[in-house]
């Protein structure tokens, strides 16, 4: 697992405590829904993101590490993982994505080893 994996890469411009409510998200090959929640904690940023009708109103948690870019004017995130291998990462586990160590460890795992 990548030492930044709950971290957002400073070249990306994403200023910490600035808003991703609603932005849509885009996999490497397509959209995969908007922000419902995000983090910017040290150590444990991340994603909360609302699939909608692509999987069935599930929600999936991303790694701040994943996100490739954030474009401000379009509210559009892009993360470095495609739709498929996003479908099939751990389930998103309510009450678990800030600050249970093993679910972050399991989360990061999967991505860690589904790199592009």
């Amino acid at each position: 697992m990548s030492a930044n994996m709950w971290g957002y890469q400073p070249t990306i411009g994403h200023i910490a405590g600035s808003s991703l409510i609603g932005y849509k998200v885009e996999a490497t090959d397509g959209s995969i829904g908007k922000v419902d929640k995000h983090s910017d904690d040290v150590g444990a940023s991340h994603l909360v993101v609302d699939t909608g009708v692509w999987i069935f109103g599930k929600h999936v948690l991303l790694p701040a590490g994943l996100v490739s870019g954030i474009d401000t004017v379009e509210q559009k995130i892009y993360v470095s993982r495609t739709k498929e291998q996003i479908k099939n990462a751990p389930e998103f586990e309510k009450g678990k994505h800030t600050g249970d160590p093993g679910y972050h460890e399991k989360i990061g795992g999967y991505y860690g080893s589904h790199q592009r």
